[in-house]
Protein backbone atom coordinates (compact mmCIF):
# COMPACT_ATOMS: atom_id res chain seq x y z
CA UNK A 1 0.00 0.00 0.00
CA UNK A 2 2.58 2.53 0.65
CA UNK A 3 4.06 2.12 -2.81
CA UNK A 4 0.47 3.63 -3.76
CA UNK A 5 0.99 6.46 -2.13
CA UNK A 6 4.73 7.45 -2.17
CA UNK A 7 4.56 6.61 -6.20
CA UNK A 8 5.23 9.91 -8.46
CA UNK A 9 2.50 8.43 -11.19
CA UNK A 10 -0.23 8.35 -8.38
CA UNK A 11 0.50 12.00 -7.89
CA UNK A 12 -2.67 13.78 -9.78
CA UNK A 13 -4.25 10.35 -11.10
CA UNK A 14 -8.30 10.71 -11.35
CA UNK A 15 -10.36 8.54 -8.45
CA UNK A 16 -7.59 8.93 -6.09
CA UNK A 17 -9.24 9.10 -3.12
CA UNK A 18 -6.92 10.81 -0.66
CA UNK A 19 -8.78 11.38 2.18
CA UNK A 20 -9.81 8.80 5.10
CA UNK A 21 -12.41 10.10 7.56
CA UNK A 22 -12.06 7.40 10.06
CA UNK A 23 -10.31 8.00 12.74
CA UNK A 24 -9.85 6.87 16.34
CA UNK A 25 -8.15 9.98 17.91
CA UNK A 26 -10.88 11.41 15.62
CA UNK A 27 -8.49 14.21 13.15
CA UNK A 28 -10.14 14.87 9.80
CA UNK A 29 -8.20 14.42 6.48
CA UNK A 30 -5.74 11.54 6.63
CA UNK A 31 -3.91 9.76 4.15
CA UNK A 32 -3.50 6.51 4.98
CA UNK A 33 0.71 4.96 5.26
CA UNK A 34 0.76 2.02 6.98
CA UNK A 35 1.52 2.26 10.61
CA UNK A 36 1.93 5.98 10.00
CA UNK A 37 -0.11 8.99 9.45
CA UNK A 38 0.02 11.97 7.51
CA UNK A 39 -2.92 14.39 8.23
CA UNK A 40 -3.56 18.15 7.99
CA UNK A 41 -2.77 20.56 10.92
CA UNK A 42 -4.94 21.23 14.06
CA UNK A 43 -4.65 23.95 16.31
CA UNK A 44 -3.41 21.75 19.10
CA UNK A 45 -0.29 20.70 16.34
CA UNK A 46 0.92 24.10 16.27
CA UNK A 47 3.45 24.46 19.11
CA UNK A 48 4.75 20.71 18.21
CA UNK A 49 5.01 22.18 14.61
CA UNK A 50 6.86 25.11 15.91
CA UNK A 51 9.87 23.12 17.94
CA UNK A 52 10.27 20.97 15.04
CA UNK A 53 10.85 23.77 12.83
CA UNK A 54 12.88 25.91 14.75
CA UNK A 55 15.01 22.90 15.81
CA UNK A 56 16.73 23.02 12.37
CA UNK A 57 16.20 27.18 12.16
CA UNK A 58 19.38 28.10 13.66
CA UNK A 59 21.65 26.44 10.92
CA UNK A 60 19.89 28.40 7.68
CA UNK A 61 18.33 25.36 6.33
CA UNK A 62 14.81 26.29 7.11
CA UNK A 63 13.23 29.63 8.25
CA UNK A 64 12.04 29.72 12.17
CA UNK A 65 8.28 30.21 12.18
CA UNK A 66 6.69 32.46 14.94
CA UNK A 67 3.70 30.98 16.67
CA UNK A 68 1.95 33.74 15.10
CA UNK A 69 3.19 32.80 11.59
CA UNK A 70 2.00 29.07 12.29
CA UNK A 71 -1.55 30.17 13.44
CA UNK A 72 -2.23 31.79 10.42
CA UNK A 73 -0.49 29.68 8.07
CA UNK A 74 -1.95 26.39 9.98
CA UNK A 75 -4.17 25.42 7.38
CA UNK A 76 -0.80 24.96 5.01
CA UNK A 77 0.78 22.32 6.91
CA UNK A 78 0.92 18.48 6.85
CA UNK A 79 1.87 16.65 9.60
CA UNK A 80 3.48 13.12 10.11
CA UNK A 81 2.48 10.98 13.41
CA UNK A 82 3.66 8.05 14.42
CA UNK A 83 2.41 6.44 17.44
CA UNK A 84 0.96 9.63 18.66
CA UNK A 85 4.29 11.80 18.17
CA UNK A 86 4.97 14.48 15.30
CA UNK A 87 8.19 13.02 14.07
CA UNK A 88 7.55 15.24 10.54
CA UNK A 89 5.91 18.34 9.15
CA UNK A 90 5.94 19.95 5.68
CA UNK A 91 3.68 22.80 4.23
CA UNK A 92 2.02 23.80 1.12
CA UNK A 93 1.85 27.42 0.49
CA UNK A 94 -0.64 28.84 -2.28
CA UNK A 95 1.53 31.99 -4.02
CA UNK A 96 -0.88 32.85 -6.76
CA UNK A 97 -3.73 31.31 -9.07
CA UNK A 98 -1.49 28.45 -10.85
CA UNK A 99 1.92 28.73 -8.11
CA UNK A 100 2.45 27.12 -4.78
CA UNK A 101 5.95 26.27 -2.56
CA UNK A 102 6.91 23.33 -0.58
CA UNK A 103 7.94 24.91 2.81
CA UNK A 104 9.27 23.85 6.25
CA UNK A 105 9.95 20.41 5.22
CA UNK A 106 11.09 18.64 8.46
CA UNK A 107 11.47 15.39 10.07
CA UNK A 108 13.35 14.64 13.32
CA UNK A 109 16.79 13.17 13.20
CA UNK A 110 16.02 9.94 14.52
CA UNK A 111 13.41 9.41 11.70
CA UNK A 112 15.05 10.59 8.73
CA UNK A 113 16.39 8.03 6.04
CA UNK A 114 12.57 6.13 6.18
CA UNK A 115 10.91 8.29 3.09
CA UNK A 116 8.99 10.77 5.80
CA UNK A 117 9.88 13.52 4.36
CA UNK A 118 9.01 12.35 0.69
CA UNK A 119 5.80 10.62 1.60
CA UNK A 120 5.05 14.98 2.87
CA UNK A 121 6.22 16.45 -0.22
CA UNK A 122 4.00 14.20 -1.99
CA UNK A 123 1.32 14.75 0.28
CA UNK A 124 1.76 18.85 -0.61
CA UNK A 125 1.76 18.00 -3.98
CA UNK A 126 -1.86 15.76 -4.26
CA UNK A 127 -2.74 18.95 -2.51
CA UNK A 128 -1.89 20.99 -5.14
CA UNK A 129 -3.24 18.65 -7.36
CA UNK A 130 -6.92 19.10 -5.53
CA UNK A 131 -6.25 23.05 -5.12
CA UNK A 132 -6.26 22.95 -8.97
CA UNK A 133 -2.45 24.20 -8.97
CA UNK A 134 -0.37 23.37 -11.83
CA UNK A 135 3.68 24.09 -10.61
CA UNK A 136 5.08 24.11 -7.10
CA UNK A 137 8.06 25.37 -6.52
CA UNK A 138 10.62 24.81 -3.63
CA UNK A 139 13.79 26.81 -1.88
CA UNK A 140 16.23 23.96 -0.96
CA UNK A 141 19.96 23.28 0.15
CA UNK A 142 18.50 19.63 -0.85
CA UNK A 143 18.37 20.07 -4.38
CA UNK A 144 19.24 15.98 -4.71
CA UNK A 145 16.14 14.78 -2.22
CA UNK A 146 13.80 17.07 -4.75
CA UNK A 147 14.65 15.83 -7.64
CA UNK A 148 14.55 12.01 -6.55
CA UNK A 149 10.71 13.31 -5.99
CA UNK A 150 10.45 14.96 -9.49
CA UNK A 151 11.35 18.32 -8.98
CA UNK A 152 13.32 20.00 -11.88
CA UNK A 153 15.99 22.81 -11.28
CA UNK A 154 15.06 26.27 -12.97
CA UNK A 155 16.31 29.62 -12.20
CA UNK A 156 15.79 31.82 -9.98
CA UNK A 157 14.23 34.27 -12.95
CA UNK A 158 11.34 31.83 -13.52
CA UNK A 159 9.96 32.44 -10.36
CA UNK A 160 7.76 35.94 -9.69
CA UNK A 161 9.53 38.39 -7.15
CA UNK A 162 6.72 38.18 -4.92
CA UNK A 163 8.08 34.42 -3.80
CA UNK A 164 10.65 36.57 -2.19
CA UNK A 165 9.27 38.51 0.35
CA UNK A 166 9.83 35.48 3.17
CA UNK A 167 13.70 35.48 2.41
CA UNK A 168 14.08 39.44 4.28
CA UNK A 169 13.23 36.65 7.56
CA UNK A 170 16.05 34.74 6.49
CA UNK A 171 19.74 34.72 8.24
CA UNK A 172 21.18 34.38 4.84
CA UNK A 173 19.17 37.28 3.41
CA UNK A 174 20.37 39.17 1.13
CA UNK A 175 23.20 36.19 0.16
CA UNK A 176 21.01 33.46 -0.40
CA UNK A 177 22.48 30.09 -1.41
CA UNK A 178 19.42 28.17 -2.00
CA UNK A 179 18.03 26.56 -5.28
CA UNK A 180 15.16 26.79 -6.73
CA UNK A 181 13.62 23.79 -8.12
CA UNK A 182 10.23 23.16 -9.74
CA UNK A 183 7.19 20.14 -10.13
CA UNK A 184 4.75 20.34 -13.23
CA UNK A 185 1.60 18.59 -11.71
Amino acid sequence: MLGKWCNRANIGNEGDDLYDYQSERNRPLKYPLEDAMIEKAKVSDVREIQKLINFYAPGGGILPRSLNDLYEQMRDFFIYWEDDIVVGVCALHVSWEDLAEIRSLAVKKEYQGRGIGRQLVIACLKEARRLGISRVFVLTNQPKFFEKVGFKLITRSELPHKIWADCIKCIKFPDCDEIPLLYRI
